[in-house]
């Protein structure tokens, strides 16, 4: 059990690789994405700025700031699109990987965990396992619970991550709602 454990956190690792080494390739080396990441950050920046350097009540002073974050917004959105083809690519060899590899570990318990998860997990956590034992970890959970941790961790040692400044504006194609509501 504990060497299925490490092979599936070395499939994580190298799947998050994989997909980070393709992400490079179809975009993080393109002078399109450069440009907008570029834009993003000095916009992020600059916006920050004005906002730390309090509010103004002049009238001319906040259309600006709006007009910043309106630019700062669309830079987000057109580096989200730029991003959306290697999603697709990544998106269509990992579901190859992941069927593969579930049909490897089909029905084999991969893993004990100390605890039953809460009932609405227990269906992946369970997935193709025979019994009634809901701590026995099935090799979907532990390989999604892995490349969730993984590929963040791959993407900041790379230096491939979001930077502070980009990530504390957020906006783009994928904001959250409270990140929406602040401007």
């Amino acid at each position: 059990m504990l060497s299925d454990c490490l092979l599936i956190v070395f499939i994580s690792i190298c799947t998050a690789l994989l997909g980070e080494g393709l992400t490079w390739l179809l975009v993080y080396r393109t002078e399109k994405y450069k440009k907008l990441k570029a834009e993003v950050e000095k916009q992020s920046k600059k916006l920050e700025k004005k906002k730390e350097g309090g509010e103004s009540s002049d009238r001319s002073q906040k259309k600006k700031l709006e007009r910043q974050e309106e630019r700062l917004k669309n830079h987000n959105r057109d580096l989200s699109f730029v991003k959306m083809k290697s999603m697709f690519a990544i998106g269509f060899a990992f579901t190859a990987l992941l069927s593969m590899f579930n049909s490897i570990f089909d029905g084999r318990v991969v893993a004990k965990m100390p605890f039953v998860p809460i009932s609405l997990l227990q269906g992946i956590s369970h997935r193709n396992l025979g019994g009634d034992d809901y701590s026995d970890c099935s090799f979907i959970f532990l390989y999604i619970l892995c490349t969730m941790s993984i590929r963040q961790n791959v993407q900041k040692l790379l230096g491939l991550a979001p930077s502070r400044a980009a990530s504390k504006q957020g906006g783009g194609l994928f904001a959250t709602p409270g990140q929406l509501n602040t401007r």
